[in-house]
């Protein structure tokens, strides 16, 4: 079978395992949930060997760290996605929930009612725990998933999705409601897009290139952010412990995640006390730093290019900036953010409600790491991405994001006058 009826398969068996899906009860959507846990439990060392053999194909490939460090499971990611699945399958589900619902002067009433997308299309780069977080929030949510996973998890992917069939099969509902698409083709990728008769919405994760593809291509609805340029700003009113704190663990908590502080923007009242610090820190954790010339004046480091303000690096590359006050650090978020998330380190309560209501990302924070903008760590169970729309979904997409609402009217025999 070409790759264009293949894909149309796949998008025909999507739209009717979601009628079906969309129909199910929260029991059974759950019972699937945790079926597909204990699928995936009980085939742990299948998933993990189809894992090592991704990892040696990668390094073969010459992927670099960050991708690797995407790419690998083990037993502490592999629990990780056993935990996330038992958390969606607690969460409450939305389907169904009717909200303002108020008489109106006719006599109907009218409310809103909380209803599955559809079809849901995700084609995401590295990270096999995707396949589950995907697969997990669409199920609970009542829509039908395809998964176009990288070339470079293929294995991996195919290891989780035979546990997904099994959890499926084990409680009666449709296998088609979560597919993985099966070839690396890239002309899969197109094919998907495309379908605008089957498939109601696309989900892009991974690098910038292939997101500004889907969202120059896809025919369908699209979420998506393309960046993470993230920025702790560290205020001259800020406790300086928790700053460095704060600083260290958004950098160096993991390297290759949209959440990891990029631009590190210090007041220049503080700088001279706390850079050194973290300086000294950075530099055990080999993290290359690049400053502007009056970081330089303070720290050894590389001058930082007007590119480096607007890069992602996902790697031990850190741009430092020293501000004059917090209008100059939202000055320069503004300027140069992805509006992904950004945080601020103060002591003072006006400051942080400023900078809360002020800068336009998807997730503000204050006195925190970046490094909790995630849908697990925000109680969403999992995420499906994180989005830096501003429309339909905001910042972490968990279930509520997977949905939409519908106009809903009561009457009693009431006709239009």
């Amino acid at each position: 079978m070409d790759i264009k009826s293949y894909m149309q398969t796949l998008g025909q068996q999507a739209r009717a395992a979601s009628r079906v899906i969309a129909a199910a009860g929260s029991e059974a959507k759950n019972a699937a949930l945790l079926a597909i846990a204990d699928a995936l439990n009980t085939n742990r060392e299948k998933v993990l060997a189809a894992n090592a053999n991704d990892l040696k194909n990668g390094q073969a490939k010459g992927l670099d760290a960050a991708l690797l460090d995407r790419l690998e499971l083990n037993n502490a990611r592999v629990d990780a996605m056993i935990e996330g699945l038992h958390q969606v399958a607690a969460l409450p589900d939305p389907i169904g929930e009717i909200t303002d619902l108020a008489k109106r002067p006719s006599g109907i009433e009218l409310g809103k009612m909380r209803v599955p997308l559809g079809v849901v299309g995700i084609i995401y780069e590295s990270r096999p725990n995707v396949t589950i977080d995907a697969a997990s929030l669409c199920l609970k949510s009542g829509n039908s998933t395809i998964l176009r996973g990288g070339s470079e998890a293929i294995l991996s992917n195919q290891a989780i999705a035979d546990c997904i069939k099994q959890g499926l099969a084990a409680t009666g509902l449709p296998e088609a409601s979560v597919q993985v698409v099966e070839t690396t083709d890239r002309a899969a990728v197109g094919e998907l897009i495309t379908l605008s008769e089957y498939v109601d919405v696309i989900v892009p994760r991974g690098g910038k290139s292939l997101i500004e593809r889907i969202s120059n291509d896809a025919r369908i609805p699209v979420i998506k952010h393309l960046d993470g340029i993230c920025h702790v700003y560290i205020d001259d009113k800020a406790d300086l412990d928790m700053a460095f704190n704060i600083a260290f663990n958004a950098k160096t908590h993991r390297y290759g995640v949209c959440n990891a502080m990029e631009t590190l923007l210090v007041a220049e009242g503080v700088a001279a006390e706390i850079l050194p610090r973290l300086a000294k820190a950075y530099e055990v954790e080999g993290v290359e730093l690049r400053g502007c010339e009056k970081t330089r004046e303070i720290i050894n480091c590389a001058a930082a290019s007007e590119k480096d303000w607007g890069t992602e690096y996902l790697a031990p590359i850190l741009s430092i900036k020293i501000v004059a006050d917090m209008d100059d650090a939202m000055a320069h978020i503004a300027q140069y953010s992805s509006q992904h998330t950004e945080a601020i380190v103060t002591n003072d309560e006006a400051r942080s409600r400023r900078f809360i209501a002020e800068v336009d990302s998807s997730s503000v924070m204050h006195n925190a790491s970046t490094r909790f903008a995630d849908g697990f760590e925000y109680g969403l169970g999992a995420e499906i991405g994180i989005s830096t729309d501003k429309i339909h979904a905001r910042g972490p997409v968990g279930l509520e994001g997977l949905t939409s609402q519908k106009w809903i009217v009561f009457g009693h025999g009431e006709i239009r006058k």
